[in-house]
């Protein structure tokens, strides 16, 4: 026990010991300053500064973004940026596959690359006939009773566009019609004869989505119109619009003229397309 007590008395002894801890001037070896120190304040004072350091480094960690460089630490704010970029990333892949099937659709328009069907025009109306006498033309209950209906579900729709059914196209140019629609070769327009200089006029309203100059073909503009209509204005000496302008109907777009290797003289080579399908002009406007 008396040993036990005298060790006790030794390492308290030790503890309280009082030492001083003096900064001196190395050249003069004069004192600048000191203070008392023993183990148990060194001790407790390294007990608090390790306590504050690790309130200080928490602080940090919950407050400010230096918890997001901490491996393994998930952040909700940079999950939902990665999950809306990814969901823009997949938007912009569909529309960017969109315009590269709508470019594609413009460059058959301006090649004139088109796949007709040949068919026997002669037997479809053939085996399309049918004797007045084998068809019964009166109306059923039902459906009298589904087209009077149909007629008011339609008479206050505000989404009924009746421009659908007027829509007409005007002259783009006055003129004799040289080479005419030919579909079995490859030539999916009307080539219309017209004197040097002459205004092309937009054949319809619509957007420019097209105007340059192509070797084959010289100054070409292309329109697209309302119900997947698509003309195209080829062979211009100039052109008076640009890619992505609005245009009215009968409102001059182009110059007459003869450029373009595949040109023989002043004249306009007009396309008609709907739905990436040649149409013949003709059957919509009068060149004479």
């Amino acid at each position: 026990m008396a040993d036990k007590e005298k060790r006790r008395k030794n390492f308290k002894k030790k503890l309280l010991h009082t030492y001083r801890l003096v900064v001196l001037n190395e050249n003069t070896f004069e004192e600048r300053f000191s203070f008392k120190l023993n183990r148990l304040n060194v001790f407790v004072f390294s007990i608090l500064a390790a306590l504050f350091l690790i309130g200080i480094t928490t602080l940090f960690i919950a407050f400010t973004p230096l918890r997001e460089y901490i491996p393994g630490y998930s952040s909700t704010s940079l999950k939902k940026q990665a999950t809306s970029l990814q969901f823009t990333a997949d938007s912009l892949r569909q529309q960017i596959k969109v315009n590269q099937q709508y470019i594609s659709s413009i460059r058959k328009v301006l090649s004139g690359d088109v796949k007709t069907v040949q068919f026997n025009k002669d037997s479809i109306v053939e085996a399309a006939k049918l004797e007045a006498s084998d068809v019964d033309l009166n109306a059923s209950q039902r459906d009298l009773a589904l087209r009077d209906r149909v007629d008011q579900e339609d008479k206050y729709n505000p989404l009924t566009d009746v421009s659908v059914a007027n829509f007409a196209f005007s002259t783009p140019v006055k003129g004799t019609i040289s080479d005419g629609f030919k579909p079995e070769e490859k030539h999916y327009a009307v080539d219309v004869v017209t004197i040097k200089d002459a205004p092309i006029k937009a054949a319809a309203d619509g957007t420019v989505i097209f105007a340059e100059w192509t070797a084959d073909t010289g100054y070409v503009i292309i329109l697209k119109h309302s119900n997947n209509f698509i003309s195209a204005y080829k062979h211009n000496a100039s052109l008076l619009k640009t890619q992505g302008d609005l245009v009215k109907a009968g409102e001059v777009i182009a110059i007459a003229g003869n450029t373009g290797e595949l040109s023989t003289g002043p004249h306009l080579h007009f396309e008609l397309w709907m739905d990436g399908v040649p149409m013949d002009p003709t059957n919509f406007i009068d060149f004479e």
